[in-house]
C-alpha cells in the first residue's frame, strides 16, 4: 500500500471511529451529516490558523462603511493563500479546547458564524450543522464528537488536497453503504466513474502532456462531486502540472454542501459548485468546458419545471438549450444531455462529453417524438462516439442496465460520421461482490474496464461479440404509414335497427325526423347482403327519397356505420374520385432504413403479403417533405442478440423422467 492510500485508510478509520460515538443516539444514515461537516471545520480551521491573527487584525481595522466585496478581497489577503475562505471568529479548535466544555455549543455557534456567509450557508442551511449541534449537546456528545477530532492534524504540510479527496470520497463511500436508502443519491461505484473518465481522457492523452495546460471540467448533477474529483485524478496522472478547474451544480442541500466542502478542503474555488437546479437556473450560463461528466437522475419526471423548459425550448430554439425538443415529462435524462452539448467549446479543443443513462434515451419514443427528435439531432450532427451497455445491478439504488454515452466536438478522423457500440455487460466484464450493497451485487473489474478501453480505442468490429462499429445513418428510418383498403358490407336486421336508435347523431334528432328515418329504413329488405357501399346507398336513398326524408352527414355516417360491416370478401369503399378508401383499423407504420428507398422497401416487405395496401404519401416529414417521418434510435439488442436455438426435446425429455424418479422417492419418503 502507498504513503497516500496508508495515510488515507488511518485518517478514513480515525473519523469512522468517531462516528461510532454516535451509536444508539443518531441512525447510522445520520453518522454522516455529523462527522463530515466536522471534517471540514477542522480543515479549514488548519489551513487558517497559521493565519488567524493576521486576519483579525484586518477584520478589525476595517472601514465602517466598506461594501462587502471589497470587505472579503481584504480579508483573503490577509489569509494569502489559495483557499478562498477566511474566519473571523476569536476561536480556533486549539482555544475552543480550552474553554469551559459547558460553554462549547455557543463557543462553536460563534466560530462558524464567523465564516463568510457562503461557507455558513453550507454548514447552517445545507448541512443544518446546527440541528446536529443541538443534538450532541443533549445527548452530551458534543465535547466527546469534538475532543476527538482535536486529536487530528489535517494541516495540508500534513494531508494533501489530494489525500483530502481521497478521505472525503472514502467517507462518503462508507456512510453511502450503510445507508442504502440514499447511497444512489449521494454516491456512483468508483468503478462505474473510472471507467468513464478513462474513456473520456484516453483519445486526448498527447494533448496533455507539457506546461501551461488548462483543463475545465463540468458537472451539471455533481452530488457530492465523486465524478469531478476522479476526473482531475485521472488528468493529473497525466500532467502533474496540469491546471485543472472544476464546477458543477447540485439541487440536493446535502450533496451540494459535501460537494462545496470538498472544493474548500482541497483548494478548489468553491463558488464554482452552485446549488440550485440545472434544469431551470444555469448557473454558469456563459461557460464553455473540455470535459463533462454526469450520472443524472433516471426516470425522474420534470413535470413541476415543464413551463419554463418548454418556454426556453419555444423561444429561443437552438439559440437555448433545449432546441432539439423536449423529451416526456416522466424522465428528464435528454434534458442533461442537451444541456451538456450546449456547453461544448468551439475552438480548436472542444469538447467531451461521458454520461451514464438508463436505456430509456436509447429507445423511447416513435418517429417525430421529443426523444427521438433529439437522438436524430445528436446523430445528424455527429456528436456520439460511442454506447457501452454496462452490466446490470452495478448501483446502489437499482439494478437496471445502464448504457454510457460518449460525445464529442471533435471526433477524431477515423470516427467522423460513425458510432462504435459496445456491449460490455456479459459476465466477462463483471464479478459478483462478496455482499451486496443495497442493489449493488456487481463490480466492474479493474481488468474488464482495461478491455473495454481497449476495445473503445481499438475502433474496430474484430470482437463482433462486443464491439461494432456503425455509420451514423444506421440508426435512422423513415417511419411510412401503410394503408389497407376499406371493405364492408352491409345488412339490415332488427338488431341493427335498434343499435341504431342508441347512436348519438340519432337521439339528437328531433321524434318526428327520427320517426320518419326509421320508417324508411325499416323498409329496406331484411337479411339482404349489399356487398358494396354504393349499392346499398342507392337502396338507402331511394327509401329515404320515398319517406320525403333528408339526412345530414353525421346521421347517414351513423347509419352506414351500424348497418355495414367489415368483410373481405366485400367490394373496396371509394370516395367520389374513384379512390380506394383507407380502413383506419387495418392502418399500419413500416420503419424503413435510411439507405433504402420506401418504394422498394415496400415492393419487397409489404405487397407480398397484402398486395392490395399503399403508402399514404400525405404523412411526411416537415423538415424534408419526403414520404414518412424520420425518426432514430438505437436499440442494442438488435445488434447484439444472440438466438439459443432450444434444448433437444429428447434432452428435456429424460429430465424430466428423472424429476419424476426423484418425486416418487420423496412422496414415499413422506408417505412412511
Amino acid at each position: 500500500m502507498s504513503d497516500t492510500s496508508s495515510n488515507v485508510q488511518s485518517l478514513a478509520n480515525f473519523a469512522w471511529s468517531i462516528a461510532e460515538l454516535l451509536r444508539g443516539d443518531f441512525k447510522q444514515s445520520e453518522y454522516g451529516k455529523v462527522v463530515l461537516p466536522f471534517v471540514v471545520m477542522r480543515r479549514l480551521d488548519a489551513i487558517l490558523e497559521p493565519t488567524k491573527e493576521a486576519v483579525l487584525s484586518a477584520h478589525a481595522n476595517l472601514p465602517e462603511d466598506i461594501d462587502d466585496e471589497t470587505k472579503r478581497m481584504i480579508l483573503l489577503g490577509a489569509v494569502g493563500s489559495d483557499i478562498k475562505v477566511y474566519n473571523t471568529s476569536r476561536f480556533t479548535f486549539a482555544k475552543l479546547k480550552q474553554q469551559d466544555p459547558g460553554q462549547l455549543h455557543a463557543n462553536l455557534i460563534d466560530y462558524l458564524q464567523g465564516f463568510p456567509s457562503d461557507v455558513q450557508d453550507v454548514f447552517l442551511e445545507k448541512f443544518l450543522f446546527t440541528d446536529q449541534l443541538k443534538r450532541l449537546k443533549d445527548a452530551e456528545l458534543l465535547w466527546k464528537v469534538f475532543e476527538r477530532f482535536t486529536e487530528i492534524d489535517l494541516h495540508p504540510s500534513k494531508v494533501s488536497n489530494l489525500e483530502m479527496g481521497y478521505l472525503f470520497e472514502e467517507l462518503i463511500r462508507r456512510f453511502s453503504e450503510i445507508s442504502n436508502e440514499t447511497a444512489g443519491e449521494h454516491f456512483t461505484p468508483r468503478e462505474v466513474i473510472r471507467l468513464i473518465v478513462d474513456l473520456l481522457v484516453e483519445p486526448d492523452k498527447d494533448k496533455l502532456a507539457g506546461l501551461g495546460v488548462i483543463r475545465q471540467v463540468y458537472d451539471p448533477a455533481c452530488g457530492t462531486g465523486g465524478m469531478l474529483a476522479l476526473t482531475e485524478e485521472a488528468l493529473k496522472e497525466i500532467n502533474a502540472d496540469m491546471r485543472v478547474e472544476l464546477f458543477g451544480q447540485e439541487l440536493n442541500g446535502e450533496s451540494f454542501a459535501i460537494c462545496r466542502s470538498d472544493m474548500l478542503v482541497t483548494g478548489h474555488d468553491p463558488d464554482q459548485i452552485a446549488y440550485g437546479n440545472t434544469l431551470t437556473q444555469d448557473a454558469h450560463p456563459t461557460r464553455k468546458f473540455h470535459y463533462m461528466i454526469s450520472n443524472p437522475p433516471y426516470g425522474v419526471d420534470w413535470k413541476k419545471y415543464k413551463e419554463p423548459i418548454e418556454a426556453e425550448a419555444k423561444d429561443m430554439g437552438h439559440d437555448g438549450r433545449f432546441g432539439a425538443g423536449t423529451p416526456r415529462v416522466s424522465d428528464g435524462q435528454l434534458l442533461f444531455l442537451q444541456h451538456m452539448i450546449s456547453k461544448m467549446r468551439q475552438d480548436e479543443a472542444g469538447s467531451r462529453i461521458g454520461i451514464v443513462m438508463n436505456g430509456s434515451p436509447l429507445f423511447t419514443g416513435g418517429a417525430g417524438s421529443g426523444e427521438s427528435e433529439i437522438r436524430r439531432w445528436m446523430l445528424e450532427n455527429d456528436w456520439v462516439e460511442a454506447i457501452i451497455a454496462l452490466p446490470t445491478d452495478l448501483f446502489y439504488n437499482t439494478g437496471i442496465q445502464t448504457y454510457v454515452w460518449l460525445l464529442s466536438n471533435r471526433k477524431a478522423q477515423a470516427r467522423r460520421g460513425k458510432v462504435q457500440l459496445i456491449d460490455a455487460s456479459g459476465e466477462r466484464f463483471w464479478k459478483s461482490m462478496r455482499k451486496s450493497l443495497g442493489s449493488k451485487r456487481r463490480e466492474i473489474t479493474d481488468e474488464a474496464r482495461e478491455e473495454i478501453v481497449r476495445q473503445y480505442t481499438r475502433f474496430e468490429t474484430a470482437d463482433e461479440k462486443t464491439s461494432k462499429v456503425f455509420p451514423r445513418e444506421a440508426f435512422g428510418y423513415r417511419e411510412i404509414r401503410v394503408e389497407r383498403p376499406l371493405k364492408l358490407a352491409f345488412e339490415v336486421t332488427d338488431e341493427a335497427i335498434e343499435a341504431l336508435k342508441a347512436e348519438k347523431a340519432i337521439q339528437k334528432l328531433k321524434d318526428a325526423d327520427a320517426e320518419a328515418l326509421f320508417k324508411a329504413v325499416s323498409g329496406l329488405p331484411r337479411n339482404a347482403r349489399f356487398d358494396a357501399r354504393v349499392d346499398f346507398e342507392a337502396h338507402l336513398d331511394e327509401h329515404l327519397k320515398a319517406h320525403g326524408v333528408k339526412i345530414g352527414a353525421p346521421v347517414r355516417k351513423a347509419v352506414l356505420a351500424t348497418f355495414g360491416k367489415r368483410d373481405e370478401t366485400a367490394h373496396v369503399c371509394r370516395d367520389r374520385k374513384g379512390q380506394p378508401e383507407a380502413d383506419s383499423d387495418l392502418r399500419d407504420t413500416e420503419l424503413v432504413p435510411l439507405d433504402e428507398a420506401w418504394e422498394t422497401y415496400v415492393e419487397r416487405e409489404v405487397k407480398p403479403f397484402v398486395p392490395d395496401a399503399w403508402v399514404d404519401e400525405s404523412h411526411t416529414d416537415a423538415s424534408d417533405g419526403e414520404v414518412g417521418r424520420v425518426g432514430y434510435e438505437i436499440n442494442f439488442n438488435r445488434y447484439f442478440y444472440e438466438y439459443v436455438p432450444p434444448r433437444p426435446l429428447e434432452e428435456i425429455d429424460e429430465e424430466l423422467k428423472a424429476l419424476e424418479v426423484k418425486i416418487a422417492g420423496l412422496l414415499k419418503e413422506v408417505a412412511a
